[in-house]
């Protein structure tokens, strides 16, 4: 059993929790004292993240759903790619939620990621997800009209309808053998303005910039607004929401890694057994090659 550096509680929603995300730190907690035991953590887990892949793809009987988000430039790549660097691509699928094509428009929301969802044995990581439909879409209710709606009185009964649905939706997932983790980077508007200006000043980093990021970063206040809903409105005991202090990306990846590990042990993953009868036959196996030149 691996040692964990941090305490999930710490950053779960408890359900029916009232937010305020500009109330809450985006500073790194005082579980690792510097970047270098953040690096050290995120090993560890990697390696337990490793093994409990392993037992989790032979066993295929359950599924790993992590989904991310957070504003424009909180680590949500970064954290991927450090959070899965030893995970066996063979196991793992990752998504990354754009605005919605034509044919997605005329469906209903969920439609979509029901399509990316974990197989049995599998892990799928969805970077940005349907939640973009009840933030992004609720800031900009004019992406609403192509999806083509039925008439609604009033916006907000349409975001707690949305809301109803993706409890049922993730509590089936739960349901049947889906587990269901959600992360929200929590970066500072002070924080993200420098990464967005390492955008435009670092040749290897400007093809991540977007001049739409600039405009998006006017509504900041809308968006905090509709995230406050949403994550008191979605987290619950079986599928919560952890929100991860992001402006030390070093604390945002290892804390991430650290929770999904811990998780992962706590499912007791068992490769598969055999009968005894197949134990026989594997020994008579083993014995003919043995025998063999």
């Amino acid at each position: 059993m691996v040692k964990h550096s941090f305490e999930a509680k710490k950053f779960r929603v408890k359900e029916g929790d009232s937010l305020k995300l500009s109330k809450i730190s985006t500073k790194a907690g005082n579980e690792l004292s510097k970047k270098e035991d953040g690096v050290e953590s995120l090993r560890v887990d990697n390696a337990s993240l490793q093994e409990a892949q392993n037992r989790l793809f032979a066993g295929g009987k359950r599924s790993v759903l992590v989904v991310l988000q957070g504003m424009d430039a909180s680590g949500k790549d970064g954290t991927v790619r450090h959070v899965i660097s030893g995970v066996n691509p063979q196991g793992c699928r990752i998504y990354s939620f754009r605005a919605p094509n034509t044919e997605e428009v005329q469906h209903h929301f969920l439609w979509r990621p029901m399509r990316f969802l974990p197989s049995r044995g599998m892990i799928s990581i969805f970077n940005r997800s349907y939640y973009e439909e009840v933030i992004v879409v609720r800031v900009h209710p004019e992406f609403l009209g192509p999806q083509n709606l039925p008439p609604i009185k009033k916006p907000m009964d349409l975001w707690k309808q949305r809301y109803a649905e993706i409890r049922a939706f993730e509590q089936t997932l739960v349901d049947s053998g889906t587990s269901v983790l959600k992360f929200y980077l929590h970066v500072s508007r002070e924080e993200q303005k420098v990464r967005l200006l390492e955008r435009l000043t670092q040749p290897e980093k400007r093809w991540k910039f977007n001049e739409r990021d600039l405009e998006e970063r006017k509504l900041w206040d809308q968006y905090e607004e509709a995230t406050n809903d949403v994550l008191s409105a979605t987290s619950s005991k079986s599928t919560p929401w952890y929100i991860i202090p992001a402006d030390d990306k070093w604390y945002a990846r290892a804390a991430v890694a650290d929770i999904i590990a811990s998780h992962l042990e706590s499912l007791d993953l068992e490769y598969p057994r055999v009968s005894p009868e197949d134990e026989e036959k594997f020994a008579s196996y083993a014995k003919q090659l043995q025998e063999q030149e």
